[in-house]
């Protein structure tokens, strides 16, 4: 199968792209800059930039399936309106050639008002790209832990700065992480089994924890036994000012995820395993596997 992957360069892309060829496909990586990009041997390079709608002319021809793996939220800045028109551009440029399956990694969370800016956009851009021609596949997926996660390089970074953290009533909130290299196979896995087109389906590592449980366990792979006392009046938009003093995470990419701690993210919905079945891997070993893979 001609597959092409947008966000190629990516924390989630980069690690995609290498496992689809593996899998016998034909892939296609689209980047903005291809002179920036070194992909892996057999690896097809398209340029083109979602917000220009121009740039994407000929990038989808002869594709069978094309993964959406773009997020605006690390350029800073509006990210809600860009995703938004990146996602509509995107769904026209795919319908008009003719592609038959997209997929889509978008976060999980309960539907309602009560969503954070990041998790509204995350569902959002799920709508959008629903409207196109195509069948589209969506897996819904917590934190993901690996050496190239936002997230976890906030996690990992309070961890080694503060041995005591003040922290809000958000560390009681559940989550369920999911290490990069399950990810990767449940979305190969989707595009290898046909019966998951236009599908929604959530994904999660095999624990439930709350984000004190994660951070406590963090410091215990790295070897470093960390105090977290929460304070229920300190709200998360406090909290993200304490992240900008002890991480170099930008504030464009930081505020934004921080205000989503306050929304459950956990698997409802187990139906992937019927299609896909992973063996799932602990978070205790995500964490160390993206820690050593940090300090290699």
């Amino acid at each position: 199968m001609r597959v092409l992957v947008t966000g190629a360069t990516g924390f989630v892309g980069s690690n995609l792209v290498p496992a689809l060829l593996d899998a016998g496909h034909d892939v296609v990586a689209m980047t903005r800059d291809a002179g920036r990009y070194e992909p892996p041997e057999g690896v097809e390079v398209v340029e083109g930039d979602l917000l220009e709608p121009e740039t994407l002319a000929g990038d989808f021809d002869g594709v069978d399936a094309a993964y959406y793996l773009v997020h605006s939220l690390q350029t800073g800045g509006d990210f809600e309106e860009r995703d938004r028109e990146a996602a509509t551009n995107f769904s026209a440029a795919a319908s008009a050639a003719g592609v038959e399956r997209v997929l889509y990694l978008g976060g999980l969370g309960e539907t309602g008002d009560d969503l954070s800016p990041h998790l509204r956009s995350r569902q959002e851009v799920e709508t959008l790209l629903a409207r196109g021609s195509y069948d589209l596949t969506t897996l819904r997926a917590a934190i993901i832990v690996g050496a190239g996660s936002v997230s976890f390089q906030m996690v990992r970074q309070l961890v080694t700065k503060l041995p005591v953290m003040i922290a809000p009533k958000w560390v009681y909130t559940y989550c369920q992480p999911i290490a990069i290299s399950d990810v990767v196979s449940y979305l190969v896995g989707v595009l290898d089994a046909p019966e998951t087109a236009g599908g929604t389906y959530e994904i999660g590592g095999p624990e439930v924890l709350t984000y004190k449980e994660m951070l406590v366990r963090t410091g215990e792979a790295m070897g470093k036994r960390r105090l977290i006392v929460p304070v229920p009046v300190l709200s998360p938009r406090l909290s993200s000012y304490w992240v900008d003093l002890v991480t170099d995470i930008p504030r464009s990419i930081s505020h934004p995820l921080i205000l989503g701690l306050k929304n459950p993210v956990i698997v409802t919905d187990d139906s992937i395993e019927q299609h896909v079945r992973v063996d799932r891997t602990p978070f205790q070993e995500a964490v160390e596997r993206a820690l050593t893979e940090v300090d290699e």
